[in-house]
């Protein structure tokens, strides 16, 4: 798999399952980390996977905990609007992990504390919007990644 999406603890089904056919479409794995603001079962995440969720690799995992432990020697990049690097600065490379927060609140404060230096932003250009649509901006980051990688 070229690239890891990660999402750490989505709250809105459409997301997660536009996400999903992302992940399909581009080759990419997609983990999902708990607790989630919704069932994993939600007609809607898989209205928005269409019939494709059967066929995503999506690995769960119980905790952030969990997934810090069991992906530990990864290499990853943050996403967050309070990122001081943008995101056409990312070094991408084959495998490596791509970690988003939830919709309403973004990445825990404690894992944009730790990880300041992997720390990348989307730029936005208007004063009047604080961010963007989850699914968005990993598309966004995602084909930035594949491009690079080609």
């Amino acid at each position: 798999m070229p690239l890891n999406i990660v999402l750490i603890e989505p709250e809105i089904p459409n997301n997660t399952g536009n996400i999903g056919r992302l992940a399909l479409a581009t080759d990419s794995s997609l983990h999902l980390v708990k607790p989630f603001g919704f069932e994993i079962d939600d007609k809607r995440l898989k209205r928005a996977g269409l019939d494709y969720w059967q066929h995503i690799e999506v690995i769960y995992y119980n905790s952030i905990d969990e997934f810090f432990a069991k992906n530990k020697d990864a290499k990853m990049i943050f996403l967050s609007s309070h990122g001081t690097k943008s995101h056409w600065d990312i070094n991408y490379t084959n495998n490596m992990f791509l970690v988003f927060g939830k919709e309403s609140v973004g990445l825990p404060k404690h894992l944009i504390e730790q990880h300041k230096t992997q720390l990348f932003k989307i730029p936005m250009y208007s004063t009047h919007i604080r961010s963007l649509n989850l699914a968005n901006a990993v598309s966004i980051i995602v084909y930035e990644g594949l491009r690079q990688l080609s």
